[in-house]
């Protein structure tokens, strides 16, 4: 599991675990304080019931007849009343009364038995005794939501009580309220649950990227890219980056002096042991002749190990830099139409023809050096490669993002073997016709510097017919 995934992961569990510990008792007490919120009303009916029914005629009834044609009337009203989301059509609160010995005397709900002695029930026992009354009762041990809560209020005949008056109301007509408000409750929190998490996810993606950055710089650099060291916010990942950059230079300057070493060695030894040969042969007693073809051997050998040394720096010079020095806007058109001109008798030498194809808005901003000397490399592959009479095209053209350089010849193309070594520093290809091979450096330097302009370098093989196409793209310079 990725690092993103693990705090996400983490994040959502410990978010899962905070609001389960919540939610419960917040449930729990949901449905308490609706039962807190009931009765609290109930003790006032109650009250005002019992008050209604204090200090009658000691010879009458406690229940006074229009009481009972009252509530008759009341099971027959018709009610119609929006409470929210809940269409409440019949009263649900009842009530019953007993006398001062605890016996039901009326019961408007139909509850209790005429007659019944109801003087154990804590409502009623209570009551009489001068002290708050209440109980909660299930009408069926099996259902839960049978319970049904009683409030009791004492009835007074001037300072004596003579009766009570239980009001009462059944839980589950609040039911639809509790069930109502715990789906609220656990809507919000499941819809709080996921913006946790969305926010962890944010937050994971803004710690994480930075690590992914400095990942994906690892891995550019362990394929021997060179791309430009990630900038990391923060003491310690900008520490790190820096370390890493620091590593990966002195890697790469290891690795870098050893395969130097190894290929100007193995590259240095030709053209020395030339050299040494003609010495000691010039110590002998030779013609003029042949003195003059040994010196001019020296001479040349001379010649090729200076023409080494020099592009060897130039090369090294180049892959230490990481930016540009002093970059100029530069016309591929004119740049590439000078560079010919400075080839025409290489040109004229082998009768190949210029094709050359160009278009309006080909500025690039760069280093007119480098990027002179790359096209310069790859013009001379080109009629090196090319038969004598063939024709070389050059194609400029720009869209919005990129200028592009096409020089493709007619020649004798890259063998397979040797498609992927072109960019090998000292590996070359012996040209048509002859022996000699260059330094096998001018493709290299041709990379660096397009490289380090921000743009590539492509070299393949023409599909249909012989000869070799190579491309550089460089980045547009922006009106």
């Amino acid at each position: 599991m990725s690092l993103t995934g693990r705090v996400i992961v983490s994040f959502g569990l410990i978010a899962l675990v905070g609001f389960a510990f919540l939610l419960n008792p917040v449930l729990d007490r949901v449905e308490r304080q609706y039962l807190e919120a009931t009765e609290e009303p109930m003790v006032d009916v109650a009250e005002i019931l019992a008050a209604l029914l204090s200090n009658q005629n000691p010879q009458s009834s406690l229940v006074p007849e229009y009481w009972i044609q009252g509530m008759a009337a009341v099971e027959n009203r018709q009610l119609h009343a929006k409470i929210y989301n809940l269409v409440k059509e019949k009263v649900l609160m009842d009530f019953y009364i007993t006398d001062a010995a605890g016996r039901v005397v009326y019961d408007s709900g139909g509850l209790a038995t005429v007659g019944s002695d109801y003087s154990k029930y804590n409502d009623v026992y209570r009551t009489l005794r001068g002290e708050y009354g209440a109980r909660a009762t299930k009408m069926d041990e099996k259902d839960t939501a049978s319970t049904v809560m009683f409030v009791g209020a004492p009835i007074f005949n001037e300072d004596e009580i003579v009766g009570m008056i239980s009001v009462y109301k059944p839980q589950r007509s609040m039911l639809s309220f509790v069930i109502e408000t715990k789906r609220w409750l656990v809507l919000l929190s499941a819809l709080a649950l996921g913006l946790v998490i969305l926010l962890g996810w944010l937050l994971s993606r803004w710690v994480t990227r930075p690590l992914s950055d400095l990942t994906d710089y690892a891995a550019a650099v362990a394929k021997g890219e060179r791309p430009p060291a990630p900038k990391l916010p923060g003491h310690h990942l900008r520490v790190l980056g820096e370390t890493t950059e620091a590593m990966r230079e002195a890697l790469e300057n290891r690795k870098y002096v050893e395969s130097y070493v190894q290929s100007m060695t193995h590259e240095m030894k030709s053209p020395v042991a030339g050299i040494r040969g003609a010495a000691e042969l010039l110590y002998e007693d030779l013609p003029a002749e042949k003195r003059i073809q040994f010196l001019g051997n020296i001479e040349s050998e001379t010649f090729r190990l200076q023409n080494l040394i020099d592009q060897l720096l130039a090369l090294a010079s180049l892959e230490s830099r990481s930016e540009l020095g002093t970059p100029t806007d530069i016309s591929l058109s004119s740049l590439a139409r000078q560079i010919v001109k400075q080839h025409e008798p290489s040109l004229l030498e082998k009768e190949l023809e210029i094709e050359f194809l160009d278009t309006e808005n080909d500025t690039v901003r760069g280093e007119s050096f480098l990027i002179e000397t790359a096209i310069s490399n790859l013009l001379q592959n080109a009629i090196d490669f090319s038969h004598s009479g063939g024709s070389i095209r050059i194609e400029i053209t720009a869209d919005k993002d990129e200028v592009s350089l096409t020089i493709t010849d007619d020649g004798t193309g890259i063998p397979s073997y040797a498609l992927n070594r072109i960019f090998d520093r000292f590996y070359s290809l012996p040209r048509p016709g002859q022996e000699r091979k260059s330094s096998g450096l001018g493709l290299c330097f041709v990379r660096e510097s397009v490289a380090l302009h921000g743009g590539t370098l492509t070299i393949r093989n023409r599909s249909s017919q012989t000869g070799t196409q190579a491309t550089i793209r460089l980045p547009r310079k922006r009106r």
